[in-house]
């Protein structure tokens, strides 16, 4: 029973956030009574904690295929610019903008699983980089690295961008082409300039 609330939870949670789902709502579409969802989640922070963790996972597990089959450092990033547009949204109801609202300790903890599963794999994108001459011989692999999390959590944060004043997917455009120009090598910027026109990136 407690795989099944979870599952319906996050399907619930994803279409209309966090804390606009109730533990009644939940138990209303599952057909059982509020007590089956308590015996398993005494309180709602824990559901929405664990569905938080397995979601993030299923995330992270995209992410990674996508670095491992993207032709090069460049297009990578696009991509992964892409799939985060699944995820993210200017609306209140959006899981994002609710758990940095309203469970800021569990949007710290997703942000932390995401930092330690996603850093190396970055790092090797920047070596990447670097070994086929598309970034910068001189880069430091770790500060790029943390500079670009740091980043992306600027553009993410709904403090620093309020969501009725900015478009996120805007944000992730302009934000990606900056990380690029910053760190690409001339031949990096003339391929980036390629796939912009090529691709309308």
């Amino acid at each position: 029973m407690k795989k099944e609330i979870v599952k319906e939870a996050i399907s619930l949670f994803i279409q209309y956030g966090f804390k606009s789902v109730t533990m009644d709502d939940i138990a209303q579409h599952m057909g059982v009574s509020k007590k089956t969802i308590y015996i398993h989640f005494p309180k709602k922070e824990q559901l929405v904690l664990e569905t938080a963790m397995i979601h993030i996972d299923m995330i992270l597990n995209q992410i990674i295929s996508i670095s491992k089959h993207s032709k090069d450092p460049i297009i990578e990033l696009y991509q992964l610019k892409k799939e985060a547009m699944k995820h993210l949204s200017n609306e209140k109801n959006s899981p994002q903008y609710q758990l940095q609202k309203y469970y800021p300790n569990i949007y710290t903890k997703l942000k932390e699983k995401e930092f330690k599963t996603l850093g190396k794999l970055f790092i090797s994108s920047i070596k990447k980089g670097k070994e086929t001459g598309l970034f910068r011989e001189d880069l430091d692999e770790d500060f790029v690295m943390r500079i670009f999390f740091n980043g992306i959590r600027g553009i993410t944060d709904i403090k620093l961008f309020p969501i009725d004043q900015y478009n996120i997917d805007e944000l992730l455009i302009r934000f990606s082409e900056y990380h690029l120009r910053a760190i690409c090598s001339l031949e990096g910027t003339m391929k980036l300039e390629k796939y912009k026109k090529e691709m309308n990136l």
